[in-house]
């Protein structure tokens, strides 16, 4: 089976669960993504995502797109897969492979921020408050003069803030949709609305059906405590 699929984060919403219960939830339209190759040695499968017109996709890229008998895509992406046995070029993928109950974990790329201070990027405290600080959101002193004589590597400081790879892990899959290719995962997912995301099974946590219930574990309560806390009038 192959790892995960392509998608496009929509939005967040709210999912009613069996028992009531109000979820929030992302909508993630997962495909279709159409097959582009399938490699052996290591397994992987090719995939492409996100349909566009003609001229605004390269040739090299295009006549790879036409080979397969496919419409011009967007992304382009390798996926890791067990078994390629069921896969070939040009075949369609969707939703289908997800389930409710599963968990997931979803890629993306955070919002930018721009510029950022030290006190929103990496939730410095401060300096005091007070009228006299003169000390309030600023950087104050980086290092050390006579020894090392310079910034240690790794230092905070006001930078660049956001627009990077991030992955959240475990997020379980409350339904999914297979007239719109779109599965709802419990939370939320990093990137803005429409921005490209990668949908892949998790191997940490293994499938859980929403009928089953957890088990209620009673600790063995030491009798020896029991008796000492009677004593002092605390049971």
């Amino acid at each position: 089976m192959i790892s995960g699929l392509l998608g496009k984060k929509i939005g967040m919403t709210q999912f009613f669960d069996k028992d009531g219960n109000v979820v929030p939830v992302t909508a993630i339209e997962v495909g279709p993504c159409y097959i582009l190759g399938v490699k052996e040695t290591p397994k992987k499968v090719v995939l492409g995502f996100d349909e566009i017109k003609e001229k605004n996709c390269t040739k090299p890229r295009l006549g790879m797109f036409k080979k397969v008998n496919v419409p011009a895509l967007r992304t382009v992406k390798e996926f890791e897969s067990t078994d390629n046995a069921s896969y070939q070029a040009g075949q369609k993928l969707a939703a289908d492979i997800f389930r409710a109950g599963q968990y997931v974990n979803v890629i993306g790329t955070s919002m930018g921020k721009g510029f950022q201070g030290g006190m929103k990027r990496h939730n410095w405290t401060g300096g005091g408050a007070a009228h006299g600080s003169m000390h309030h959101r600023r950087i104050g002193s980086v290092g050390a003069n006579t020894y090392p004589g310079r910034v240690l590597r790794g230092k905070t400081m006001p930078g660049h803030m956001g627009d990077v790879r991030v992955t959240v892990h475990n997020l379980r899959v409350m339904h999914v949709d297979l007239s719109e290719n779109m599965i709802l995962v419990k939370g939320a997912i990093p990137g803005c609305k429409n921005g490209l995301v990668t949908v892949e099974h998790s191997f940490k946590k293994a499938y859980r059906s929403f009928d089953e219930k957890k088990e209620v574990v009673i600790h063995k309560r030491n009798p020896m405590k029991q008796a000492k806390a009677k004593a002092k009038g605390k049971a």
